[in-house]
């Protein structure tokens, strides 16, 4: 069955949310096998070390850039039709959300995605987390928060009405995210190759970049044959978590790719986890990593739907077009996480020893 096909027998909307259910599930297979995880990237090159987690990070960036750059030199997706690039970005919002977010993952010890995946394996900790996370995100996208992040995210945008996009800022061919892609996959593989990582980890790693290229071309896929105008976009879980929630909750809620998104990322993770007999319920280990938790979880929910997306959202997703906010509010992620894991952490650590 082609794609016309489908769309003509189930619906755009019901094409948009199985898409979504396989991009999910292709991410959650293969973040749970390669521990892929940001907030462990920052916490270790804080502490001075480029280990395993350093180097599953950039495999993982570095291939979301390579298969999503390659997709649109094949003339499978247009990075300039996606929703990230076609409105005006803020840079104050992906400097102030990407710090509240990056200090929020290491406090919650996981970023949104990661949450996700370790709620699937059966730990609590993140399953409480993770409903934080949505509500405070559903609150600053449509709730009482929302006013405070309109006014942050309004302080500097981009101008001419549409994110910008560094590629064409910096002057760079078409091919020049391929090669920067590939350049940052080289250093991976070296850091990789040095820490002795498997191949199997690192194919997982890969995947997980795979799985972000999966959903633009899906998408993009789709908006060339819907009648109605179909959103281009791909894993992320700030906005995903808020939609998917509310969808369970208000009997008015449509089907769409980010109500697939979530739920399959569950199941992919679940399947990976059960399959490695990973499965294990855990709980918090006291008050205080609980506080910790929330008040990380509260953090990530606003910062996320300030900065424009998650950890994955911006970070990858966002990163792999090379949407100038997307690498801002990155890189103040990177900032804020070993900023706090300095400050709070090792100094904790500190004391207790």
């Amino acid at each position: 069955m082609d794609l016309v096909s489908l769309v003509e027998r189930i619906g755009e909307s019901p094409t948009a949310a199985v898409f979504g259910l396989i991009t999910g599930i292709t991410f959650g297979i293969a973040a749970q096998r390669s521990r892929f995880c940001l907030r462990a990237a920052t916490v270790e090159f804080a502490r001075g070390q480029l280990g395993d987690k350093v180097a599953v990070w950039l495999l993982t960036f570095s291939t979301a850039l390579v298969w999503v750059q390659g997709a649109q030199l094949l003339g499978l997706m247009d990075s300039t039709e996606a929703r990230m690039m076609a409105v005006p970005g803020s840079w104050s919002g992906a400097v102030i959300g990407g710090l509240m977010f990056g200090a929020g993952m290491v406090l919650a010890r996981g970023c949104s995605g990661r949450l996700l995946v370790l709620a699937a394996t059966g730990n609590l900790r993140s399953v409480v987390s993770g409903l934080i996370f949505a509500v405070v995100a559903q609150m600053s996208l449509s709730g009482l928060l929302s006013p405070l992040r309109d006014r942050l995210a309004a302080l500097w945008i981009t101008p001419g009405g549409r994110n910008m996009n560094l590629l064409a800022s910096l002057g760079l061919p078409d091919w020049g995210g391929l090669a920067i892609g590939l350049a940052i996959a080289a250093l991976a593989l070296v850091l990789s190759r040095r820490n002795r990582i498997g191949a199997g980890r690192l194919i997982f790693a890969s995947g997980v970049g795979f799985s972000v290229a999966l959903g633009w071309v899906l998408t993009y896929s789709l908006a060339q044959v819907a009648f109605e105008p179909t959103q281009i976009e791909s894993a992320t879980f700030t906005g995903p978590s808020a939609h998917t929630l509310m969808f369970f909750l208000d009997r008015g809620a449509v089907l769409e790719f980010d109500v697939g998104l979530v739920p399959g990322v569950f199941i992919g993770a679940m399947i990976a986890a059960w399959s490695a007999g990973e499965m294990r319920l855990q709980a918090f280990d006291g008050p205080v990593t609980m506080r910790k938790a929330m008040i990380g979880a509260a953090l990530m929910g606003f910062g996320g739907m300030l900065a424009g997306g998650c950890a994955i959202g911006a970070g990858v997703t966002g990163g792999s077009i090379f949407a100038g906010t997307a690498w801002a509010a990155l890189f103040c992620m990177w900032i804020g996480a070993m900023l706090t894991d300095v400050l709070i952490d090792q100094r904790s650590a500190a004391v207790a020893a």
